[in-house]
């Protein structure tokens, strides 16, 4: 993603007194990690690690800023280098969750382990001379930077974040088109959370300003994901009140018998089609909304539209009742 690319190597290069702004930065970063924490009930370990991986760039930005000698500065670097290559990874896959995209169970782990040879040619210097070929410390307006001679194995850290920039914009572009994102408002957190950070990126290649504006893009990206995990909070909110007292047929549990709700249940399934009766044995095999969305490869709409046809059929008021019964007249 655009907004994790931040000059390849300019961490530290940055030539005026900005101290108090980087210190502030990694404080709002930590705050909004203890937001997650707080209004999210239901904790998403790739959101955890997105915000603190936030946390530990900024960290990183403000060590450098403040450091004394070469091997702080160095230190320093490595820690902001960290969470540099571990937002790609969270954030894409984020993504790739929100849009319900199918992937195998060792996908993450291939990732995980190339951010981790990314991570330790990065944080070569002062033991390997790959990333950069020298480097020297020095002090510009009491603010510490990093005067560096780029080596050969510098170009992977920037095919790395392209890489994952390139893989972010198709999945959310092919997920909008094909409507896999869990909601409209999803792909557009998603997708605004990209062009930020897309134009801050851009704007720090074309005007060179002596400040690493990124820090500051990634508040504004955690306030988007934030946001993105409220909504998607409030829309598992409303798939667990499916299991409640939603009527949408003509006959109520207190019309009929249990003998004859049962009768009316076993005949309705008969009626159900290729597709309902396939949702119907996702219910009563206890999968949830999310599983039976990506399984069937539909919208949440859609979903709704067949649930509204097999209460009616069942003549059942909700998935809870339906459940009931299903293991009643086994």
């Amino acid at each position: 993603m655009a907004f994790f690319i931040q000059g390849c190597g300019r961490i530290g290069e940055k030539s005026t007194g900005m101290t108090v702004i980087y210190a502030s930065a990694a404080i709002f970063a930590i705050l909004l990690l203890a937001a997650y924490g707080l209004m999210i009930r239901k904790k998403d370990p790739w959101f955890l690690l997105l915000f603190s991986s936030v946390v530990i760039v900024n960290v990183g930005y403000f060590s450098l800023a403040v450091s004394k000698t070469l091997d702080e500065a160095l230190l320093a670097n490595r820690i902001a280098y960290m969470g540099s290559v571990l937002l790609p990874l969270s954030m894409l896959m984020i993504i790739l969750n929100v849009c319900r995209y199918r992937y195998p169970k060792w996908f993450p782990a291939i990732l995980s382990a190339c951010s981790l040879i990314v991570f330790f040619v990065a944080a070569s210097p002062g033991y390997l001379d790959i990333y950069y070929k020298d480097v020297a410390l020095r002090f510009v307006n009491g603010v510490t930077v990093l005067d560096k001679t780029y080596g050969p194995w510098h170009e992977l850290y920037l095919i790395y974040l392209l890489l994952y920039f390139m893989v972010m914009i198709v999945a959310i572009a092919n997920a909008t088109v094909r409507k896999k994102a869990e909601s409209g408002l999803c792909a557009t957190i998603l997708g605004g959370a990209v062009f930020v950070n897309i134009v801050v990126w851009f704007f720090e290649q074309i005007v060179r300003i002596e400040f690493e504006i990124l820090s500051i893009s990634y508040i504004i990206c955690e306030f988007f994901i934030l946001c993105l995990g409220a909504v998607m909070q409030e829309q598992e909110t409303g798939h667990e009140n499916e299991n409640g007292p939603e009527v949408s047929r003509d006959v109520t549990p207190n019309d009929v018998s249990l003998s004859e709700q049962n009768r009316l249940f076993a005949e309705g399934i008969a009626s159900l089609t290729k597709t309902e009766r396939r949702i119907y044995d996702f219910y009563v095999e206890g999968k949830s909304t999310k599983e039976v969305l990506e399984l069937l490869d539909i919208s949440e709409n859609t979903l709704k539209f067949h649930n509204k046809n097999i209460y009616g059929k069942l003549s059942v008021s909700s998935r809870k009742q339906l459940i009931e019964i299903a293991k009643e007249i086994r």
